[in-house]
């Protein structure tokens, strides 16, 4: 048989092109803009080297001599020091002949002063390439530390966009949770004490150059925080997917973290050392990272980081209580967007109308968080009604809201603060 004989037929394919069919352009002359449809519009993706599976933290010290390294600088916290993944990784880098220096004084939610300290003992030790093991306060710490070594100043100049822009030192991350995705991320979130908020630095040099993604790092997790994180990557995987920034190429990771950790966040506080969750867990959260890094997230994150800031409480908690809130408003306008993540995660769909969809998404959310023990209100975390219009003031300015699928102003976001106390 020859080649031509196995060929399919194609639609069309001797007919011409398919009616209406949206059709490639050619050359342009410099300066001329392509025209593309809404479904064939430029997109973009950007995400470090990444490295995963059970034992990838043994690939530190290849990775850091790659990048060049010679001094080290290892940004950690006391629990994983407790929990030897900090001498573990120091292990892997003394193998291949390069001896640490380790900063520990990290804190759940990175505070201004505790960065500005790292960053002073970074220039003193005359270290070179940054590397974060731990969840997300420790990897937005070690990026804080890499901002202020290439472009100086105090780290809260640099809220806001594109507010970086000298060159920053090689980032290597190894995540301890399954949910932050801050190892992946063109983010970094820091408190402002004085303030009692937190300020978001988005930039794409924070993106960091390689990702070691370990599941066994996740089994020390305590229940809480493997609950926490693992509720704030299904707010990444769900605000990602609706957001006005999402595109093609984002979608498909979107999507199908939501069904891995809607499928397993359980099963892991159920069965801690079993790798099958665990590595799910770790995928889902590594993908709704990859996701979010590139569409940006919503209302949920906006909100969040403004209770954060103000209580030092735990950001995948106050997710877990505010995303079915802002599900439903966002859904009030325009549900459909809702409807493919509803499926990914196991809601029948077919033939349902997208508002119902969209509610029952906002349902499947709530039980998940009722199960993995987040409480069903704010108040629960010590918010008062009292707090609520500087909260809503605050998260007006945040960046994460100018993707929201829907407007909000001041009133809207009040109305939701006070229906999630």
């Amino acid at each position: 048989m020859t080649m031509r004989s196995r060929m399919p037929r194609l639609p069309h394919q001797e007919a011409g092109e398919a009616p209406g069919a949206e059709l490639l352009q050619g050359p342009q002359a410099a300066g001329e803009r392509v025209r593309a449809d809404t479904t064939n519009r430029l997109a973009k993706f950007h995400v470090p080297e990444i490295v995963f599976g059970p034992g990838a933290l043994a690939e530190l010290g290849h990775c850091a001599r790659r990048l060049g390294a010679r001094r080290p600088f290892l940004v950690t916290d006391p629990g994983l020091t407790e929990a030897c993944w900090a001498a573990e990784a120091v292990g892997h880098l003394r193998r291949v002949g390069l001896s640490a220096v380790v900063w520990d004084a990290v804190t759940p939610n990175p505070k201004d002063h505790e960065v500005e300290a790292a960053y002073e003992r970074y220039v003193e030790s005359g270290s070179d390439v940054i590397i974060g093991v731990g969840g997300g306060s420790v990897i937005d710490a070690a990026k804080g530390v890499a901002i202020l070594s290439g472009n100086g100043g105090r780290i809260l100049d640099y809220e806001g966009v594109d507010k970086v822009v000298h060159p920053i030192p090689p980032l290597v991350m190894a995540p301890s949770t399954s949910g932050t995705g801050a190892d992946v991320s063109q983010f970094a979130i820091i408190t402002d004490t004085a303030a009692a908020t937190k300020i978001t630095i988005l930039s794409r040099t924070l993106v960091p150059d390689i990702s070691l993604v370990d599941p066994r790092l996740l089994i020390t997790m305590p229940d809480w925080l493997n609950a926490a994180t693992g509720l704030d990557a299904l707010t990444h995987a769900i605000e990602s997917f609706v957001s006005l920034a999402h595109n093609t190429l984002t979608d498909q990771h979107s999507l199908h973290a939501a069904h891995l950790i809607v499928e397993n966040l359980a099963r892991t506080l159920f069965r801690p050392t079993e790798a099958a969750p665990r590595v799910a867990m770790a995928q889902g959260a590594l993908e709704a990272g990859m996701a979010f890094t590139n569409a940006i997230l919503g209302a949920t994150h906006a909100m969040s980081h403004q209770v954060g800031g103000l209580l030092d409480a735990p950001h995948g908690v106050i997710n877990g209580v505010l995303l079915p809130h802002v599900i439903r408003f966002n859904a009030e306008t325009d549900a459909e967007r809702y409807v493919p993540l509803a499926a990914a995660v196991g809601i029948e769909t077919a033939g349902v109308p997208a508002r119902e969809v969209a509610c029952e998404l906002a349902d499947r959310v709530r039980e998940l968080a009722d199960i993995v023990g987040v409480p069903r209100g704010l108040s629960s975390l010590g918010v008062t009604g009292a707090d609520v219009p500087l909260l809503a003031r605050n998260t007006l300015k945040d960046a994460c809201l100018t993707t929201n699928p829907r407007d909000a102003r001041e009133v809207d976001i009040d109305r939701l603060f006070r229906a999630a106390l």
